[in-house]
């Protein structure tokens, strides 16, 4: 892992520089980047500019690790009111959680009745709950919760899961989900992990996210292919073309304000692409994170910061 990677995957997890950072105005103006905004309706406001350029969104309310039950009632009902939302809108669109932002530090039952509340309400709005993967502690956690949701028959199709390339046990991992064809949103990781447990060179992480997508484009479930690499992106046209896999039974996700260009050239490629939108006044470790992933983006709002 890289000085600077490492370097912002510490800094994510200060508390100090967070509360200083979510509370200055520079902080959140460069926060503005990659969160659509503090709002709900922010939110739903970058979905329908996305949506009207074509993309497909994925809502996330930003937050993490919340400290009592109510928190993590808030949170979910956030996501109530983002589905009830999205269901009078005409927006191909659903959601992303993170586990401990329902509650699953506090308690995993806790976890499981949020998040099964939400599924519950996904399958009537007919959209969709993808819950996001964190650090390695909770991967097991994580996958058991999914699988225990997508096995009953009524919310097959209505709930997925991320996971990591980087991790060493994502393959067994993936071929568990798949066994239940479950959706999987595949990226190459953010969190800072031991070499034991992770990929610690970026080539054996960029060689097993293809051979991850290879055996996901494969399975005749519906996938989503989540990078900005141009390496990766090719490496996955080129599989699906040479397989004549259809364009269609797959999608490629990106974030919020990142790769913009790159965006718009796979929509004219008739590939589907879906944005990742995230809002909340809790940004930034997920701002952290950003700038740890991707370098170019530290340089990106050097140059900008001050632009008008």
């Amino acid at each position: 892992m890289s000085l600077l990677r490492s370097t912002f995957i510490s800094l994510s997890q200060s508390s100090r520089l967070r509360r200083f950072a979510e509370s200055s105005t520079l902080g959140r103006r460069m926060s503005s980047r990659f969160v659509a905004g503090f709002r709900i309706e922010d939110a739903l406001s970058a979905a329908t500019v996305l949506g009207a350029q074509g993309l497909s969104v994925t809502l996330d309310s930003l937050g993490e690790n919340v400290a009592t039950p109510d928190q993590a009632h808030q949170a979910a009902q956030r996501y109530h009111w983002i589905l009830d939302s999205l269901a009078q809108s005409k927006l191909d669109a659903n959601v992303s959680l993170k586990l401990t932002q329902m509650g699953m530090d506090l308690s995993p039952d806790l976890a499981s009745e949020t998040v099964s509340s939400l599924v519950d309400h996904a399958v009537q709005a007919n959209s969709f709950v993808r819950v996001d993967m964190e650090g390695s502690a909770y991967t097991q956690p994580t996958i058991d919760l999914v699988r225990a949701l997508h096995a009953k028959s009524a919310n097959r199709d209505h709930v997925g899961i991320v996971i990591q390339a980087y991790l060493r046990r994502s393959a067994a991992d993936v071929e568990n989900l798949l066994s239940d064809q479950i959706r999987i949103r595949l990226c190459k990781g953010a969190y800072q992990e031991p070499n034991d447990l992770a990929f610690p060179e970026k080539k054996d992480v960029d060689r097993n996210f293809i051979a991850l997508t290879e055996t996901l484009l494969k399975s005749g479930v519906f996938h989503g292919i989540a990078t900005h690499d141009p390496a990766m992106i090719a490496a996955t046209k080129n599989f699906a073309r040479t397989q004549r896999i259809d364009p269609a039974s797959f999608e490629f996700q990106m974030l919020y304000g990142v790769r913009r260009d790159l965006q718009r050239s796979l929509l004219k490629e008739g590939y589907k692409v879906r944005v990742y939108v995230p809002f909340g006044e809790e940004w930034y470790p997920y701002f952290m994170r950003r700038l740890a992933e991707r370098p170019a983006n530290v340089l990106f709002l050097a140059r900008n910061l001050f632009r008008k």
